[in-house]
């Protein structure tokens, strides 16, 4: 059986011809109404994300939970944590509109504060020992030592960043004690729960409308879950779909706006 990844090749796009495309479908319990079709669509991708990463730093009931990056998966690594039961959610961010996301969503504290500053300040929120588990939604270097150097021994860092020269130092790992956990999010696994969370919803303050994640500030995607108009990015799209069509056996579809 052929298997190739697409996530490079276009999988962002509107719409993407996808080979045995239904042992990843998961079904939504009705035809959903037009305003919940943008939290449904990002149940696949930013909020199955950051659950992963919330997942894999064990966050668990009346722990203390830290996430690195607060754009769209770390905000949702914010809904995640607290829908798990997390006592208090750190969330390390610069940016006041999405500060005022994360508090929605559930945080407990905001630091503003960047490397050995920000470790520092999470280690004073926290008696001196670091955070139970660590979210690391970003991918690079500094938040990865963030992420490490903030979690208390015998706690858990959850990676779902994608990597982007990151090295990790092995004498200050091996000392540090800390369980890594991360990689490509296996989003497939928490869909069934994710859709039922997003249609049973009846509060946003819930953090069950994660399509406020991507919106303004968050990562760009309108309310409506629309794609913006960009005529350049589109003619780029179908560019690159033409090409690759005509190399590859597999088709990426670009639909307009």
């Amino acid at each position: 059986m052929r298997s190739e990844y697409v996530g490079a090749g276009g999988a962002q796009a509107p719409l993407l011809r996808v080979s045995l495309a239904d042992g990843t479908l998961v079904a939504a319990p009705d035809l959903p109404p037009q305003e919940m079709l943008a939290s449904l669509q990002v149940t696949s991708d930013v909020l199955g994300t950051g659950w992963f990463g919330a997942d894999a730093a064990a966050v668990a009931l009346g722990k203390t939970v830290a996430i690195i990056g607060d754009g769209a998966v770390g905000l949702c690594a914010v809904i995640a944590a607290r829908h798990i039961g997390a006592e208090r959610v750190i969330v390390m961010s610069r940016h006041a509109p999405r500060q005022k996301l994360a508090r929605e969503f559930g945080a407990t504290d905001i630091v503003t504060e960047r490397g050995d500053e920000g470790v520092a300040r999470i280690k004073d929120l926290t008696d001196g020992l670091g955070a139970h588990s660590v979210v690391e939604a970003v991918g690079s270097q500094e938040a990865m030592m963030q992420a490490m150097r903030s979690t208390r021994p015998g706690g858990y860092v959850g990676f779902a960043g994608v990597s982007h020269g990151v090295q990790l130092p092995g004498q200050e790992l091996f000392y540090a004690e800390v369980h890594l956990h991360g990689g490509p999010a296996p989003v497939r696994r928490f869909l069934p729960e994710l859709i039922d969370l997003v249609w049973t919803a009846d509060q946003p303050r819930q953090g069950l409308r994660p399509d406020v994640a991507v919106g303004p500030g968050g990562r760009g995607l309108p309310r409506d879950g629309r794609a913006p108009c960009d005529q350049d990015a589109i003619a780029a799209v179908n560019a690159i779909t033409d090409k690759t069509a005509r190399s590859r056996s597999s088709t990426l579809l670009s639909g307009g706006c």
